[in-house]
């Protein structure tokens, strides 16, 4: 879940992802004697402070208009949306076309765009940004507030009264360690920020609950070796330049009763390999992962004809996934997904 983000341009043809922030959250700062409409919001748990990425971001209430940044990701729009919060989003940019939770890629389509014209990094330039007067502002990393790349920087938007948010493993762009629990920090952060902490904390208790429930059927099992990449995509100078090595894929995998035999092909989260590396390792199952590919499985049917000494392509095991092994409130359908494929016996 690390790559350059020059050109989020390489969106279609190099996925940056997702994929979020040092965004811990501290503790409240409560308001001195306030003012009857300052009461009300104390009374419904404002003001709320957070410490994102070295920045203080104070929210006096819930924000009404929310810009949500491309950054090749959908963990956030995704998270506002399984919150009840798409009627305060204003502008939204995040899309895959697709989604393992019936009905999402639709509402996610139906959301206003801001009649923004994107940058050559496919996302929200400096003057569109400002000119849409948000009051708060979300991007999976630090990339998106960076001003030197042409986009608004944290303080201008704190000057004409945005807040601004980086989703958690986001402050840089190293994502290797991004695990499941960064996805329950990025749904607490939003509960707590609009206010809505009780859906949040339900939402988190049912993904650990289910996660549990399908790990608990496959911890005893043999863990398959799995491959798991993303369809068409170019990340490097190799042949197979989109193979996932470390981040919440690897979270997700092994909760799933997985391993994966190419963790340690990389320090970051992609592997660039070459055909012939691919080819001398054994794999027993693949994850395909689509962005906005509209027939994911049949790649997956191509790599098994290509690697017909592979255990996966021998058994024909493979799955095919989009939204949920990403950052997001989604995770626990990637795991039982997998797990089911991994394991199908055990269910």
């Amino acid at each position: 879940m690390s790559m350059n983000r020059p050109a989020a341009a390489a969106l279609a043809a190099a996925l940056c992802l997702l994929t979020a922030a040092c965004g811990s959250s501290s503790d409240d700062q409560s308001s001195a004697k306030p003012t009857e409409a300052a009461a009300a919001n104390t009374k419904n748990g404002y003001p709320v402070t957070l410490d994102n990425c070295g920045h203080k971001e104070t929210f006096e209430k819930a924000p009404s208009r929310v810009v949500v940044m491309n950054g090749a990701s959908v963990g956030e729009v995704s998270t506002l949306l399984a919150l009840g919060l798409g009627d305060k989003i204003i502008a939204n940019q995040q899309s895959y076309g697709m989604s393992e939770v019936p009905g999402r890629a639709a509402a996610i389509g139906k959301l206003p765009t801001g009649n923004v014209k994107p940058n050559d990094a496919y996302d929200v330039p400096r003057e569109a940004m400002l000119g849409l007067r948000p009051d708060l502002v979300l991007s999976t990393t630090s990339y998106g507030f960076d001003g030197k790349n042409g986009f608004a920087d944290r303080d201008q938007l704190k000057d004409v009264g945005a807040n601004s948010y980086v989703s958690p493993q986001g402050c840089g762009q190293d994502n290797s360690k991004m695990t499941i629990a960064d996805s329950y920090t990025l749904l607490r952060d939003m509960g707590r920020i609009f206010g809505v902490s009780d859906r949040a904390e339900k939402l988190i208790a049912a993904s650990e609950k289910n996660i549990a429930a399908v790990s608990s059927k496959v911890k005893d099992e043999k863990k398959p070796k799995v491959m798991i990449l993303f369809t068409n995509m170019s990340m490097g100078s190799n042949d197979f330049s989109s193979v996932v090595a470390k981040g919440i894929y690897n979270d997700i995998l092994a909760k799933a009763g997985g391993s994966n035999p190419f963790e340690n092909a990389s320090k970051t989260s992609f592997a660039d390999l070459s055909k012939e590396k691919v080819a001398a390792t054994d794999v027993d199952a693949l994850v395909v992962v689509a962005y906005n590919d509209p027939d994911p499985a049949a790649y997956a049917e191509k790599l098994l004809k290509e690697f017909p000494q592979w255990p996966a392509a021998k058994n024909h095991t493979y799955v095919t996934l989009s939204d949920s092994i990403y950052i997001g409130p989604s995770n626990d359908l990637a795991v039982e997904k997998i797990a089911k494929t991994l394991h199908p016996d055990a269910f």
